[in-house]
């Protein structure tokens, strides 16, 4: 299985109600690209203060590494990708194995 971390910077003009329509969004690309077989994101809520401007963030679980290589250029992930990147400052994406 493959662990696609992504943390996010929102601007600071960015509302509660646009960022839920933008988890809701990430959330339902789960049912419309194969090979997604988990999906668990929110805000940040550590008291330890390490977050670095990063307000939330999410992960999504891959069955195969193919299945996140075939997810990266497809379609519907482009479409959010595209309207997430206008509502952030920055962004952290690291994917790593993990045993099943």
């Amino acid at each position: 299985m493959i662990q696609h971390l992504v943390l996010l910077k929102f601007k600071p003009e960015v509302t509660p109600d646009q960022i839920d329509q933008i988890f809701t969004h990430l959330a339902e690309l789960k049912n419309l690209i194969p090979g997604i077989i988990g999906f668990n994101g929110g805000p940040y809520s550590s008291p330890e203060g390490l977050n670095q401007g990063y307000t939330h963030g999410f992960i999504m679980t891959f069955e195969t590494a193919d299945h996140r290589d075939a997810y990266l250029p497809h379609p519907e992930h482009e479409k959010v990708k595209v309207m997430v990147l206008n509502y952030l400052d920055d962004l952290i994406a690291f994917d790593f194995d993990v045993a099943p």
